[in-house]
């Protein structure tokens, strides 16, 4: 799906589209009722006194209306880049803004990488407070199953785990279905308690926040910790701009989820104002005693759909992330002919399974999780509001007041839910940071590895051109059929080119020097697929450009070049690898553990031929040891 089908503006095929949004983008705030205001009251730090649910309910709404329906629903989703969205396009769209201020650019980058590994704890924690929440309605429906808890969520986790290797093209379609069943139930489960306590609508009036924090600023600040949870997923909106478009996410949000999420928090807190006893677990509570058990599927269903969103959407990042050289090259397989956009990477999956296993058994109920859940929220929150003021400040040229004052007020509130749930950090606020220092070491390593590699190639390497014009005063025998010598470095001669003259002393009657680059748009078109320069004696550079979102297939490019030339049959065209094997080494570069480190996500890293989708049986790997 993509932005261009909203374009037509059928209202068939918005109606598809938005349906279709609910369950990608909002299955993770729409499951947030589950748990959000049980937390809020959950550590004793605030009293389930009228006045304090009354000034919570209020801080709720306004959370809401300020972080999502302002920020991100009008805000935010115009910064796309070519109709992408997501932390790595906004990393994109910032960076290009300052290229011409390096250093600037170095520390946006840095920031940048250092938000997309704080996603992958936010991968984490998600679908496990949001399973763990769904089943533990079952101590409510059925308090003698309470020590199945546990192991049910890891069961339906690890079903789910399971099950990605076969794609979610199938089920995908009841995704949107279900999340709409499940808002609406969202809806009917609030409605009676505001009809029996019509009162608590006075809520909606900020001035019960306002007072709130100026009666009790220590209760309200601590309380801003949990109510972030409210949001948990407003980042889904942006990310997921690409699959959906503008249109379809913004009335999905104000016709239904925001609506539906509004009602249930009230309804809750109108149960809670006649009964603060309920606030064990105020959802579940709010339902019929008959009804629990249903809704126990019901909200598990939703919460797995939730998990979902955010695996595909780890999947999505990390193929993004690879393409612009921020990880290693991993195994990535289609999972749909129809869809490109439905991949499966087996190492984040089973990493973000071990690592979901771990918080489940470690923490072992939501309420303990919602401890870790926030500071990797509000860091990612915090992260694209810096990022934003760039992008509008430098890229679309916008006034400097009105830059500060559009981002400005967004980024004060970030940074009030970060400090708040700083004071989480030590009860499994750790949890999510350590798992994104991780994952930030492995980015910057990986990063900084590939550019010494780059220069420690470039500074070795001999000019393509001054090497051809010396092979051909004495040319070497050339046999039939094409060459295709893969090339990091633009008019560097390839080792594979050198390796091949020295053992087999022979080279092929057409030569093609093909460079892949990735650049920082998410599409790149046909038109510009290709840049090809001859270089004399059957001889081409050619450059192939790929957006982070194209898939890199090379024999598919170059197939641009029929009736140019050069003869690319099947049967007679060989594929020439250079594989270095990095050694670290004392020097001026990394510490010598990160040299390590780096040598070994090099080694460990998937095939280029995989990568650059070169068929198996026509390929030629020559390797060299390089220095760094």
């Amino acid at each position: 799906m993509s932005t261009a089908i909203t374009n037509k503006k059928s209202p068939a095929a918005l109606a598809a589209l938005t349906l279709a949004a609910l369950g990608i983008v909002y299955g993770d705030i729409g499951t947030s009722p589950l748990y959000a205001l049980k937390e809020i009251f959950h550590g004793g730090h605030v009293a389930a006194t009228p006045d304090n649910i009354l000034g919570v309910l209020s801080l709720v709404f306004w959370t809401i209306t300020v972080v999502i329906s302002l920020k991100y629903v009008l805000l935010i989703l115009r910064a796309d880049n070519h109709g992408e969205g997501g932390l790595i396009a906004m990393l994109a769209l910032a960076t290009t803004a300052v290229r011409d201020r390096p250093a600037l650019r170095r520390w946006l980058m840095a920031l940048g990488l250092f938000g997309t590994a704080v996603f992958y704890g936010d991968g984490v924690i998600t679908p496990a407070i949001s399973v763990l929440s769904a089943v533990e309605g079952l101590e409510v429906a059925a308090p003698r199953l309470h020590d199945w808890v546990i192991p049910l969520t890891l069961l339906v986790l690890t079903g789910l785990f399971a099950a990605q290797r076969f794609g979610t093209g199938g089920i995908g379609k009841l995704f949107g279905p279900i999340t709409l069943v499940w808002f609406v139930t969202l809806v009917a489960l609030g409605l009676p308690h505001i009809a029996a306590a019509p009162g608590v609508l006075v809520a909606l009036n900020p001035g019960y926040a306002i007072s709130f924090f100026a009666h009790q600023p220590l209760v309200a600040f601590i309380a801003l910790g949990a109510v972030v949870l409210v949001v948990t997923g407003g980042e889904a909106l942006y990310a997921d701009l690409g699959h959906f478009g503008k249109l379809p996410i913004r009335i999905a949000w104000y016709a239904l989820v925001m609506p539906a999420l509004v009602i249930n928090y009230f309804g809750q807190g109108a149960m809670l104002l006649a009964n603060p006893a309920a606030i064990s677990n105020p959802f579940y509570l709010m339902a019929p005693a008959w009804s629990r058990l249903p809704l126990v599927f019901l909200a598990t269903a939703a919460t797995v759909i939730a998990s979902q969103a955010l695996i595909s959407a780890a999947f999505s990042v990390t193929k993004q992330a690879i393409q612009l050289g921020i990880l290693p090259r991993m195994a990535i397989r289609h999972t749909s002919v129809r869809d490109t956009g439905q991949i499966y990477v087996p190492f984040v999956n089973w990493g973000l399974y071990v690592f979901i296993v771990l918080a489940v058994v470690m923490f072992k109920s939501s309420s303990n999780l919602a401890s870790a859940y926030g500071i990797a929220v509000t860091l990612d929150m915090s992260i694209t509001t810096v990022m934003t003021y760039f992008v509008i400040r430098y890229g679309w040229k916008y006034p400097l007041p009105l830059c500060i004052a559009a981002t400005g007020f967004f980024f004060v509130i970030d940074i009030a839910f970060f400090a708040s749930n700083l004071l989480k950090l030590l009860a499994g606020g750790w949890f999510p940071i350590v798992i994104g220092i991780g994952m930030f070491t492995l980015m910057i390593t990986w990063t900084q590895g590939r550019r010494l590699l780059s220069h420690k190639l470039r500074d070795d390497a001999i000019p393509l051109r001054d090497f051809l014009d010396a092979v051909f005063v004495t040319p070497p025998t050339r046999v039939e059929g094409t060459a295709v010598f893969l090339s990091a470095e633009a008019g560097a001669t390839p080792n594979a080119l050198m390796h091949n003259l020295k053992h087999n002393k022979v080279l092929h009657e057409y030569n093609l020097f093909v460079t892949v680059r990735h650049h920082e748009v998410p599409w790149i078109g046909f038109k510009d697929r290709i840049e090809m320069d001859p270089l004399g004696h059957d001889c081409w550079a050619v450059t192939l450009n790929f957006g982070f979102k194209n898939d890199p297939d090379v024999p598919e490019a170059l197939k641009l070049l029929e009736g140019r030339g050069v003869p690319l049959d099947d049967m007679s065209t060989s594929y020439f690898l250079s594989r270095d094997i990095v050694i670290p080494t004392l020097g001026e570069g990394m510490p010598m553990w990160r040299e390590k480190l780096f040598a070994s996500m090099h080694r460990n890293a998937a095939a280029a031929a995989d990568f650059l989708n070169l068929p198996t049986n026509r390929i030629v790997e020559l390797g060299a040891k390089v220095e760094i």
